[in-house]
């Protein structure tokens, strides 16, 4: 029955083409017809039959890719397809499983045999096969149960299985690092091949060691040079200019040696890409030849030049590798980088971008700016802000450090935000606000593009800018006294198109109005002429004589408007906002009635002055920035452990982290869930006792409590209505205690920095100590030791097994390093006589520093 049931199967099933047929066919239903497929997989994969098994695997390994179906539930499936012995189904089965399997899947063991059993079959495809699948799901057991299959398939006679087993060396290193030990020699004996298809896969295999780890290979210099000599396969020279690329990095004597066939290969070669390459090692690990790099520098302008816009890309990326350490080479090509700009092609206008701004310093940081704003305002959404950015991030880099004129600065960052297509308000209302704080030579500047900003209604509507308006109306505020129209600025803070902007920007608006009235009241009633630009008279033919230089027709207009302008927003939904509003309405309405009292009365000082007065003193603390690790700077208080476990929380908190009991209930059991709660109360009238209590010593546990509540009694919940009284009592015996305020900034944090010999005198910039940069991590641990360590062990050992082929001169080379190598390792052998624990140390201490000096290829650098 169940072999007539297979039969059935087999003539009716569908194959893949008709799957893919019928997947064609639906217009609409696509997700149906792939749920009745995926029923029908189901129901064919448990067939006995290998071969219906095999396809409805197929069909299955299909949807699995193009539609996302997930396959994960036929893994054992796939493992009877590969245990078949037709090599059709063997395929099948092999592609589903490196499709479908990972580190976590349940049956991944159970392929171990069929994978050794087949690496050792005779038909090379499906050893091909297996070792395609071990490239891919290749697991830290496969590969330490495998590595002596792939190190005899290592020197297989065949190509297509040799070729595969490097590439799957690879894999194996990477998993299993003690397979260096098994594989590396023949590993290397395979880059003296002569057969093309395996020198290049064993280069391939070394150029991607090498990008981990080049320090390591070093010793097979010799070999790599002889490939770069003989070699004329381009895609081989690449992969070896690329290794040579990293270890002259690590062994600057490498660089003269192979500069001149690098060099010669520059003039031959009508390959370009073999060309680029030859010109990224030069710039990127060659920059000290001369020779070397003036001609990379000569084919890098053929490349800017030519119509190709590949090679355009290709020359503007090579001349921004060189850039940092050789200007002169951009400057060189400075008209091609700027033609750049206007090329059709983003990622070639984006390249020459990011070369121009590398151009920049403070001499010319000018000229620059106008170019590419030139550009902003022609280009394309993408690119205009691509510009912009650009623009703030070299100018803001180090603390404004090539800005020496900061009210062009400030003027250019006030274009930017007029530029149609600008999305950087976030950016630049930072960099407002920052210069604003660190530079105060300048905020009379800033004051005046603030104010600029914020009259022009064309802005409230773009959402963008936003942010900009906002620094700009907070700057207008927190700096009046440079203004010359304050009136103006409170006009432009309280216009009507001001509903256009997000309740967070309204508030600082109504905020900056605060301020301009606080200051405009204060020079009002002051007894002495103001040392700023009075506020513009509304009208000088009054006749009402001025006070201070501020007529009373001119204050009261100003506050009868800002009390018109708020009135509507006292009653808005955005409790920030209506808060704000209301402040101010009550401010105007306790000192309205007094402002005429100034004109009338004698007295110096009347009840409006004062509170006038006491709100100039809020405002009058300079804010400075904040770096960005000041949290960090804040000092812990003795005994405060925050790493440590709290385990020992309940032996400290023992008393009070009691639940309470309803007494009504039995003592072995609670009443119920009601009844437990934390004993609040308890801790608070204790800590009260312990407080007060001076003559007993309280336990360490509770003073320990009682200190923390002193110190941030802000935190805590009040029990009674004399808490806050006991509280500042503890305060005053206890300033010492007392943490500084978190945005608090001395002068002795701030660390001024001048150049010297400059045309115009810079301003004075704050700057943070060590807060301005960004904070770097420490290097993370070497996740490729163990590999390193494997791959340094069998280098050095190797000199010794090939001592007997000192006398073959295409070995001379490699003979001479690697006895230099046998001799360091002789010296390390333990003497007659030794203990065996100084000579286990000693042994430790010459590993130690072999791993810590450079690796020596004395003979072939000379």
């Amino acid at each position: 029955m169940a072999s007539s049931n297979s039969l059935m199967d087999n003539l009716f099933q569908r194959s893949l083409e008709d799957l893919i047929k019928g997947l064609r066919l639906q217009l609409l239903g696509e997700s149906f017809f792939i749920s009745k497929s995926l029923e029908e997989i189901r129901r064919e994969i448990k067939s006995t039959d290998l071969s219906t098994k095999s396809i409805a695997l197929q069909k299955l390994s299909y949807l699995a890719a193009l539609h996302g179906v997930d396959m994960s539930w036929a893994a054992f499936h796939a493992v009877e397809v590969v245990s078949s012995s037709r090599f059709s189904d063997k395929r099948i089965g092999y592609h589903a499983i490196t499709q479908s399997f990972n580190d976590q899947t349940p049956v991944l063991l159970l392929i171990t045999n069929q994978l050794r059993k087949d690496l050792n079959s005779s038909n090379e495809y499906e050893v091909s096969l297996a070792l395609e699948c071990l490239s891919r799901i290749g697991t830290d057991d496969l590969a330490r149960d495998l590595t002596s299959e792939v190190f005899t398939l290592l020197g297989s006679s065949k190509v297509l299985v040799r070729k595969k087993a490097i590439g799957v060396v690879l894999r194996v290193f990477d998993k299993y690092p003690d397979a260096v030990k098994v594989c590396f020699k023949r590993l290397v004996e395979n880059l003296e091949s002569s057969d093309p298809q395996i020198l290049s896969a064993v280069v391939g295999v070394f150029c991607e060691l090498t990008t981990k780890d080049p320090r390591s290979y070093l010793p097979l210099a010799p070999e790599f040079y002889k490939i770069l000599v003989d070699s004329r396969n381009n895609w081989d020279l690449i992969k070896v200019l690329k290794i040579f690329a990293k270890l002259a990095l690590v062994e600057p004597r490498l660089a003269k040696k192979v500069a001149d066939p690098i060099c010669e290969l520059m003039r031959r070669t009508v390959g370009k890409s073999l060309l680029f390459e030859c010109i990224r090692t030069v710039v990127s690990s060659l920059s000290d030849q001369e020779t070397a790099l003036k001609l990379a520098v000569a084919k890098i302008r053929e490349f800017l030049v030519d119509d190709d816009r590949n090679l355009k890309y290709l020359g503007l990326h090579a001349l921004s590798i060189v850039a940092p350490k050789h200007l002169w080479a951009v400057l060189e090509n400075k008209e091609a980088v700027v033609k750049a700009l206007s090329d059709e092609d983003p990622n070639v206008k984006l390249e020459a971008l990011h070369l121009l701004m590398s151009m920049v310093n403070e001499d010319n940081v000018s000229e620059i700016s106008r170019i590419l704003m030139n550009y902003a305002l022609k280009s394309d959404p993408f690119f205009c802000n691509e510009i912009i950015a650009s623009i703030l991030l070299a100018c803001s880099r180090n603390s404004y450090e090539i800005i020496v004129d900061f009210d062009w600065y400030l003027s250019l960052l006030g274009e930017m935000a007029r530029i149609p297509h600008c999305q950087r308000g976030q950016e630049i209302g930072h960099q407002l606000i920052d210069i604003g704080t660190r530079v105060k030579d300048a905020r009379l500047e800033l004051v005046r593009v603030s104010r600029a900003l914020l009259i022009d209604p064309a802005l409230l509507g773009n959402q963008f800018l936003h942010p900009i308006l906002s620094a700009a109306a907070w700057a207008s505020g927190e700096y009046v006294e440079f203004s010359k129209t304050p009136y103006e600025i409170a006009e432009a803070l309280l216009q009507p198109r001001t509903s256009l902007l997000a309740p967070s920007v309204r508030a600082i608006y109504i905020h900056s109005t605060f301020k301009v009235l606080v200051f405009s009241l204060a020079v009002y009633f002051s007894a002495q002429e103001p040392t700023s630009s009075p506020l513009v008279e509304e009208s000088t033919s009054s006749g009402s004589s001025p006070v201070n230089g501020i007529t009373y027709k001119s204050i009261s207009s100003l506050v009868n408007m800002i009390e018109l302008g708020l009135c509507s927003l006292s009653g808005t939904l955005d409790v920030e906002v209506q808060e704000r509003a209301k402040n101010v309405l009550g401010f105007i309405g306790m000192i309205k009635h007094k402002i005429a009292e100034k004109v009338t009365t004698q007295e110096s000082e009347t009840e409006a002055s004062r509170a006038v007065a006491f709100m100039e003193d809020v405002f009058s603390e300079e804010l400075g920035p904040v770096t960005s690790t000041a949290q960090e700077k804040v000092p812990l208080p003795d005994g405060l452990e925050l790493k440590e476990s709290l385990e020992d929380l309940q032996e400290i908190c023992g008393e009070f982290l009691k639940p309470v009991v309803d007494s009504n209930s039995n003592s072995n059991s609670f009443s119920s869930s009601e009844n437990i709660s934390f004993s609040v109360a308890k801790l608070r009238i204790s800590d009260q006792k312990e407080a007060s209590s001076s003559s007993s010593h309280p336990p360490e546990s509770a003073s320990l409590l009682a200190e923390h509540r002193k110190r941030h009694g802000l935190y805590y919940l009040s029990s009674q209505k004399n808490d806050d009284h006991n509280d500042n009592n503890g305060d005053n015996n206890n300033t010492l205690n007392e943490y500084p305020p978190a945005n608090e900034i001395s002068v002795d944090s701030f660390n001024t920095k001048k150049k010297m010999n400059q045309s115009k005198q810079r301003p004075v910039v704050v700057q943070l100590d060590e807060g301005d940069g960004l904070k770097t991590k420490p290097d993370a641990s070497n996740n490729d030791e163990p590999l390193s360590r494997a791959i340094q062990t069998a280098l050095m050992g190797k000199g010794k097994e090939k001592e007997r082929e000192k006398d073959n001169p295409e070995r001379d080379l490699d003979s001479r390093i690697k006895g230099r190598s046998s001799g360091r390792e002789k010296k390390t052998k333990k003497k007659n006589g030794e203990k065996s624990s100084k000579h286990r140390s000693r042994r430790r201490s010459d590993k130690e520093a072999s791993a810590a000096e450079p690796v020596e290829i004395p003979d072939f650098l000379l």
